[in-house]
Order: structure tokens, then sequence, then C-alpha cells
């Protein structure tokens, strides 16, 4: 028998949760440069509360937030699809944190999961609205450019660099649309794997049982892809729009693979130091912001394989 002062505990826990992941995406939806960051956390408490709460309970969080933020906008919108996807990745990946698998299978399945059911869901609505998914896709990347355009114009941008930016902007939106699966699922990867991270530190702090995947900044790619990278990199020589633009996208995809690898070399440093915990937020957020500190991250991945800049002595993966 479920005594009262537990149903108060749930019924708080699932206030609490509901309403902080709606703050999340609010704040994601509102403020753009803030929202940017903030969209890595709202799988987060999805993630927090189905591991806490179990999955029949913990499901009724991001069901009342999607409800909710449904209200607010109006029905169905790509946002409100865009939102869907991160809390079914939270969802899915405290899911197969229970199944006592590698880290490398708990990711993929999560990203697999949430890869496949956005493409239903992106070909349910383009039914729904009777326009189709390549028409979708681009209005939204060109509605996004135009909305970038008027933040740098808030900004202060200079009139020569905003003129250039607007000559331009058929290119960038020509290349935009053909590496949108890139975009998808290397984006999706990458907050799989920072969620994570976040939450091993939060159900530690917390008490939950959290899976020995071993030290994370331990990790590393396996060596079989370096293949697979050459590979792409080598369609990029070949004539034809189409071919180039595979390996483009494949390109793209495995550079945020060694990414995660180069985090966790520079994780595994930062640790081996004792920097100091303000010093490494400084640090990540430098990485984040810096396109050539983020470009000598992944090449720190890429050419760990060789290096091992760690000097792991062991070249298997925990």
């Amino acid at each position: 028998m479920v005594s009262q002062t537990d149903n108060g505990s749930v019924a708080k826990d699932i206030a609490t949760g509901t309403l902080l992941t709606i703050f999340i995406f609010a704040v994601t939806s509102y403020l753009p440069i803030l929202g940017f960051f903030c969209a890595l956390f709202i799988p987060l408490p999805t993630l927090f509360y189905r591991s806490k709460l179990g999955r029949h309970t913990g499901i009724i969080i991001p069901a009342a937030a999607l409800f909710v933020m449904a209200a607010v906008l109006g029905g169905i919108a790509v946002d409100l699809v865009f939102f869907l996807e991160l809390l079914l990745l939270g969802f899915m990946l405290g899911e197969f944190l229970t199944m006592n698998l590698s880290v490398e299978k708990t990711i993929l399945y999560t990203c697999g999961s949430v890869l496949v059911s956005g493409l239903l869901g992106l070909v349910v609505y383009s039914n729904a609205s009777n326009i189709g998914i390549s028409v979708l896709v681009s209005e939204y990347i060109a509605k996004n450019l135009e909305l970038t355009m008027a933040l740098y114009e808030s900004m202060g941008v200079s009139e020569e660099s905003l003129v250039q930016l607007s000559n331009s902007f058929e290119q960038i939106h020509y290349v935009l649309v053909h590496i949108v699966p890139a975009m998808v699922i290397g984006s999706t990867l990458f907050v799989a794997w920072i969620n994570l991270l976040m939450a091993k530190g939060v159900f530690t702090a917390r008490g939950i049982l959290f899976p020995d995947f071993g030290a994370l900044n331990h990790w590393k790619a396996p060596d079989a892809i370096i293949w697979v990278l050459i590979g792409c990199g080598g369609m990029l020589l070949i004539p034809g729009s189409s071919i180039k633009m595979l390996g483009l996208n494949g390109l793209l995809v495995l550079l945020i693979v060694y990414f995660l690898q180069g985090i966790a070399v520079v994780s595994y440093y930062f640790e081996k130091k004792q920097f100091p915990r303000a010093l490494r937020l400084f640090l990540y957020t430098l990485i984040a912001l810096q396109q050539f500190i983020l470009l000598l991250v992944i090449g720190l991945g890429l050419f760990d394989m060789w290096l091992n800049f760690r000097k792991l002595k062991t070249d298997k993966n925990t």
C-alpha cells in the first residue's frame, strides 16, 4: 500500500519535473543565444525522473510538458516536433540505461530510436500540412536564417557584414538544406552524449543507480571508423553533387564522433591536473564558442588514435 506521503512526494516530483522542462524549453524558444545552450538540457529532467520514478510514472512528465507547450504554441509546429524529440531522447536514454549495455550501444540505440521516430513524425506532419518534406525543411531553414539576420542587426553588426551575409543567403541556404541529415544525426549524438555525462553527476549526487561505464574520459572511438572517415573524404573528390553531399554528411557526423573523443582527452587532463570546476566551465565554454579551438579539439580526438595522448594501456573502450 502506498502512503499519502509517498503519493505527495511523487506528485511533487512530477510537478517539479514538468515545470523545469517547460522552463528550459521556454528559455530555448525565446532567448536565442542562451537558448542554444539551454536546449542541451531539455532531455535531462525526463531522463532523471524516468530513472527515479520508473517508466509508467516518469512518462507523465514529458507528456504533461508536451501538452502545455502544444497549448502555448497553438497546436502542432515544427518547434514542437523538435521539443518532442528531445523529450524522447531523455526518456529512451533512461530506458537503455536500465539494460546494462555498453556506453556505445546505449548512445547508438537511443539516437537510433529518436531519429527513426523523428523521421516518422516529420512524415506525419508533412502529410497533415500537405507540404513536402523537402519544402518543409527548406522553409524552416530559410526562416531561421532570416531570424539570424534579424538577430545580427539587433546586435549592431556592421552594414557591410550584413550585406555580405545577405548576398550569400542562397548559397548558405543550399548547403544547409543538403547537410540536414548530418546536422540532425550529429546534434542528436552530441546531445545524447552530453546528457549522459550530466546524468552521471546528477544521479550520483541524488543516490540513483547509474551504470558502471568506467571512466568516460577514457573513451575512444573504434579504430575502424577512420576508414569510413577517409572514404567520406574521398567522396568529396568524386564528380557529382549527390555523391559529394553524401560524403560531406558522413564526414560531418564522424567529426562529431572525434570531437567527443577530443573532449574526453581534454576532460582527462582537466581531471589529472585537478583544474578548478569554474576554470573547467570557462574552458568548455571557450571550446563551444571559438571555432578554431573546437577544430583543435576535433584534431586532438582524431590524432589520439595514433598518438594515444592519455597513454591508455588498453585499446578496450571503457
